[in-house]
């Protein structure tokens, strides 16, 4: 799963993925573009492989109103997804067995469809610390 946070009003965006791939990233790049139509779009990343890869360097090339800013190395307290991860665990995975994997899907689908509806909540949570 991809997900970025809209640091000015608690948005979450996200895209299931069945892999971590460049294609994949690239897929959820075009998902942002489309969510923020206007303007420049800074996306603040780790150093995950898949974010600088060869392959999506022409595609960065063509939407250059998209910047990607990498974070330190190994800081990942830094990054307010990381705390959406562990706040996504906690509600919807912890201590729970799924039978079936499309349940765990509905059940994160459920848990961002949820916290979008309070984007002060993610504010408060995800971006208050930072």
């Amino acid at each position: 799963m991809f997900a970025a946070i809209n640091y000015e009003t608690g948005y979450v965006i996200h895209r299931e993925e069945e892999t971590f791939t460049a294609d994949a990233f690239q897929r959820f790049l075009v998902d942002i573009l489309r969510k923020y139509p206007d303007g420049q779009v800074v996306i603040v990343l780790d150093n995950a492989r898949t974010h600088h890869a060869d392959e999506i360097q022409p595609f960065l090339r063509e939407h250059s109103r998209l910047s990607l800013v990498f974070l330190p190395k190994y800081s990942p307290e830094l990054n307010p997804v990381e705390g959406l991860w562990k706040w996504l665990k906690h509600d919807v995975v912890n201590n729970v067995f799924f039978h079936k994997f499309y349940v765990i899907r509905s059940h994160v689908a459920a848990f961002m469809k949820r916290i979008n509806k309070s984007p002060l909540e993610v504010i408060d949570r995800l971006l208050v610390q930072v």
